[in-house]
């Protein structure tokens, strides 16, 4: 991280973090789609257990990288509940009813 002398910096800063997530984010969500092809049904697709393992590992990684804790924690979730949709979408049309 840099050290902005101005709002205007601050904002640029900022606007490059956000197309460097968005990529990120096209990428994950590139895996979820794949992930959907092996799932057998809609609640292996939900996995709040696995859910909960993402929840800690990255809670964990901010802690580690002095992240604020809560707001890592409540994006993950609002972030995998938004994929979960998107794969429940992708596994459905790939699994049709009979």
């Amino acid at each position: 991280m840099i050290e902005c002398g101005s709002i205007e910096q601050v904002r640029e800063q900022i606007d490059s973090l956000d197309q460097r997530i968005v990529q990120l984010l096209a990428e994950r969500g590139g895996y979820v789609r794949q992930a959907a092809r092996f799932k057998k049904d809609s609640d292996a697709v939900r996995a709040p257990q696995r859910v909960e393992q993402v929840i800690a590992k990255v809670t964990a990684l901010a802690r580690e990288s002095g992240a604020p804790v809560e707001v890592v924690e409540q994006v993950y979730r609002a972030m995998i509940a938004a994929f979960i949709q998107a794969e429940l979408a992708e596994h459905a049309s790939l699994n049709p009813p009979a």
